[in-house]
């Protein structure tokens, strides 16, 4: 998966931020995700994770700083196409079949050999039954167990997961965790955001964000997480965990492929966003989170 030079960082940061009309979602944040490097990232709802996600899977624009993934300028199609996110919020075709997405999207990224990856890939997330069914008809733990399908059945270097354990059972929850560890031992940085403390372990390192600064970057082990994600939650993060736009399986703001542009370019395979459509909700949220403090 990981093809890019070992001494390039597969994610930088430097003073990226975002705010909706002035009310700060991210604060300036300077970040350097090694290749091959495994992080958890935590924090309370509200905290800026998902907007951190987003920005490096180029679904928003950042207000300020700039980024790079695995060397690539932030947004570029070399990024898009190194980066592949899965969302908290798996949105897909209408029409398509579960393997119908599977073999548009490793056809999007030119993938070699992509049928025997698939059938591995449903075979461990045990949807081997269902891959001529419709994903959008699926329960929402099925649903995302195809995303994970969708999103790891193409190359990546960086691998960008938000709030992953939502809706699985224990048996997916086992199946993501081995997909994981497989990225990881395959040369894939892998950034997971996430409430589920007990697989902060699993990671080399752990950054947790409160209030769009970071107040903690360290060894895991130690780590008082349960204090690092405390705080007075003031609503969904511009993207933990609230309802999602999203119109056809990708990642961004175009076709399904990935990213914020035309099909092929972008993050991930597994849902697509409309950004000024964020912005707005996202504003909304902020401005509910400014009235809470006020009162």
């Amino acid at each position: 998966m990981n093809s890019g030079a070992v001494s390039t960082p597969a994610v930088r940061t430097e003073g990226i931020a975002k705010d909706y009309y002035g009310v700060p979602a991210l604060q300036p944040l300077d970040l350097t995700v090694a290749a091959g490097e495994r992080i958890a990232l935590i924090g309370h709802n509200g905290s800026g994770k998902s907007t951190l996600l987003r920005m490096l899977a180029g679904m928003l624009e950042p207000t300020a700083g700039t980024a790079s993934i695995a060397g690539h300028d932030l947004g570029s199609p070399d990024a898009r196409a190194a980066l592949a996110f899965v969302s908290d919020e798996p949105v897909f075709y209408d029409d398509l079949t579960v393997w119908e997405h599977l073999e548009y999207i490793a056809r999007l990224h030119h993938t070699d050999d992509w049928e025997s990856h698939a059938e591995h890939l449903v075979d461990v997330l045990g949807i081997g039954q269902r891959v001529d069914d419709l994903p959008s008809t699926f329960s929402r733990g099925l649903k995302q167990k195809a995303q994970l399908a969708a999103s790891f059945v193409r190359p990546f270097e960086v691998l960008v997961v938000d709030e992953p354990f939502v809706g699985l059972d224990r048996a997916g929850r086992a199946a993501l965790l081995e997909l994981l560890a497989w990225a990881h031992d395959d040369g894939a940085a892998v950034v997971v955001a996430t409430h589920e403390l007990s697989s902060v372990d699993t990671a080399d390192r752990l950054i947790a964000l409160r209030d769009g600064t970071i107040v903690h970057d360290g060894d895991p082990a130690g780590a008082d997480v349960a204090e690092l994600t405390a705080g007075t939650p003031t609503g969904d993060d511009a993207g933990d965990g609230g309802g999602h736009d999203g119109d056809h399986v990708g990642d961004g703001g175009g076709d399904v492929g990935d990213g914020g542009g035309d099909a092929g370019d972008g993050a991930s395979a597994g849902h697509v966003r409309d950004g000024e459509r964020h912005d707005e909700r996202d504003h909304e949220r902020d401005e509910e989170r400014a009235q809470e403090h006020d009162e």
